[in-house]
């Protein structure tokens, strides 16, 4: 019961992001009014959890070139990411259905500066990528990549096995009841899949999905323990505290819409 709610959960939430791409694109200049979407703001606190738990757990983290696997009609997370987080990093947005991409490309028109410049969108498989994957420092992994528990250990031992040693991987899951919008992913099978798990994190307030953030290990790693390493071990990974920003998110969505359009958008 719980698998066929998230793929109606996914279903729905294409066609939601599939109008409201359409709904944009009408404007001449689409990234002015990212607001309109019900559930931006959503999108900004959890690129910018996402964000505060990397540079915590990988210090220095600048990353040159990020893929994000399951972007979507509308990018919001590359391009929170691409305009507040990370101004010199190079986007690579994966997804399968290549109506999306386009849907994606028109959001930035024929402009060339900015951040568009920056992105790119790409008609694939994750499955199908192999040298790709080892040109990214940071991947990001989409909720619904994967649905069933089996699918989504399938695609991070694909990741696992391409990505170079000590890139990050960002993987989003769920916790709790709210396993029944998106699949909760297991750390064992990030770890299984050729990861070091750094850090997992269940938002408590309006963020819905939990973030566990993971280093492909070096082959050391994955001979066995080393000096005693826990996550080596197979111990229970490190869960974060709440970031800052968590506790203050008190305002309407409105509120936060309207904020994000007039102070947080200026691209």
């Amino acid at each position: 019961m719980r698998e066929a709610l998230i793929r109606l959960c996914s279903a729905a939430e294409g066609k939601l992001e599939a109008h409201y791409a359409d709904l944009l694109a009408t404007f001449d200049n689409p990234l002015d009014h990212l607001g309109l979407f019900p559930y931006y703001s959503n999108y900004v606190n959890l690129s910018r959890l996402e964000y505060e738990l990397l540079a915590r757990h990988v210090p220095g983290i600048a990353p040159a070139r990020v893929a994000f696997v399951g972007s979507g009609p509308l990018p919001f997370s590359s391009l929170v990411l691409a305009a507040h987080h990370l101004p010199e990093t190079q986007f690579d947005n994966y997804d399968l259905c290549g109506a999306a991409n386009e849907r994606a490309r028109k959001l930035f028109g024929a402009s060339a500066d900015g951040v568009g410049a920056r992105m790119s969108f790409h008609t694939a498989d994750v499955a199908d990528l192999t040298q790709e994957l080892g040109a990214y420092d940071v991947v990001f992994l989409a909720a619904l990549v994967g649905m069933a528990a089996e699918e989504k250990a399938k695609v991070i031992a694909h990741l696992g096995a391409h990505m170079v040693e000590g890139a990050s991987l960002v993987v989003r899951s769920a916790h709790g009841a709210r396993g029944f919008l998106y699949p909760i992913v297991d750390p064992e099978d990030i770890r299984r899949g050729g990861f070091e798990v750094l850090a997992v994190h269940h938002p408590e307030g309006e963020v819905i999905n939990s973030v566990i953030v993971a280093r492909k290990a070096v082959e050391a790693q994955l001979s066995g323990p080393q000096n005693g390493d826990a996550h080596a071990r197979g111990a229970v990974p490190l869960v974060s505290p709440p970031c800052n920003f968590s506790t203050k998110m008190e305002a309407s969505a409105l509120e936060k819409s309207e904020e994000l359009t007039a102070k947080e958008l200026a691209f």
